[in-house]
């Protein structure tokens, strides 16, 4: 199934016929297009109930994290194409910007190798590929999806905006937000942030990744950064940090780190916002978190990037 999301920033229709074209090559192809939120899950969990080999998602993030909770769980295979105006999963996988030069690499990698089983995390049961954020990285993105008419002309810009404006006037930064209770016993009693990771980069600024941890791999449990400070020196510390490489931040006093993490509860002082690989779900009180191993076959063109060992020759 080739999976597309029509109203993506990066999508056009020249595009997706040059794509459809190289994938239909060799394969069968049947084409679908989402119309509406949550419509790729139901595309692609048919797919897997009618045992397709592959669902390729050409969209944003938020359609590959739909096509994602539609196969997880199933034999049918999950491919990614850069289709929306960050593409944070697919430059995580190491795919070019170009959808069209990405499509090229992943027919390269179904024939040298095919996918990879890998793992999830889980938010009240609903699967996350990269990264779910809590607090004020939640109320960003619920601004930025305010403005979602300029995100396919300025999404960088209008992310670095959206989170200037949101630490000025849209967030309480005075009064955490929620606390996080491990399955270990360890209790973080106030948070003001927090951002759990499945891979690493967080996200990217332009060309640039914010890195915040190596311990945030397809194969390991999920990593938990919980932030008790949004002091404008404590933020500019943490995002020159993240640009550089650094994980110093790690032993900062404001910031709780934790890795390998299988379960965690987090309970609300207040309704807190949180967002799922980039697509805000709203403002709740009290959420569950995950590590679901194993959990869906993934096309990694390259491997060691999110911390997989190669694939061997027979």
């Amino acid at each position: 199934m080739f999976l597309v999301n029509p109203a993506a920033s990066s999508v056009t229709p020249r595009t997706q016929v040059v794509i459809q074209k190289a994938l239909s090559a060799d394969n069968q192809v049947t084409l679908a297009e989402t119309i509406r939120r949550d419509h790729a899950t139901r595309l692609a969990r048919e797919a897997a109930q009618n045992e397709y080999d592959l669902v390729v998602v050409l969209g944003g993030d938020g359609t590959s994290n739909e096509a994602a909770n539609g196969v997880a769980g199933s034999e049918t295979a999950l491919a990614v194409l850069p289709g929306g105006s960050t593409n944070v999963f697919a430059r995580t996988l190491g795919l070019p910007d170009d959808p069209v030069e990405a499509t090229g690499i992943l027919l390269e990698t179904i024939e040298n190798g095919g996918p990879r089983r890998i793992g999830l995390g889980s938010v009240n049961g609903r699967y996350f590929l990269f990264h779910a954020g809590l607090g004020f990285d939640a109320a960003v993105v619920a601004e930025v999806e305010k403005r979602g008419r300029l995100k396919r002309y300025a999404s960088h810009a209008l992310f670095v905006y959206a989170a200037i404006d949101t630490w000025l006037r849209h967030y309480d930064r005075r009064k955490p937000a929620f606390r996080i209770r491990h399955a270990d016993g360890t209790v973080i009693p106030n948070s003001k942030f927090g951002i759990c990771l499945n891979t690493n980069p967080y996200t990217y600024l332009g060309s640039r990744p914010l890195n915040l941890t190596p311990d945030a791999t397809l194969n390991r449990g999920l990593v938990m950064v919980s932030i008790n400070s949004l002091r404008l020196l404590h933020m500019l510390s943490l995002v020159s940090g993240a640009l550089r490489g650094s994980t110093a931040f790690h032993k900062s006093s404001f910031v709780n780190y934790k890795a390998d993490v299988e379960e965690f509860y987090v309970e609300g002082h207040r309704p807190f916002p949180y967002q799922l690989d980039g697509d805000y779900l709203g403002e709740v009180t009290r959420l569950h978190f995950e590590y679901a191993p194993n959990i869906l076959s993934l096309v990694v063109p390259n491997p060691s990037l999110v911390g997989l060992p190669p694939i061997k020759d027979d």
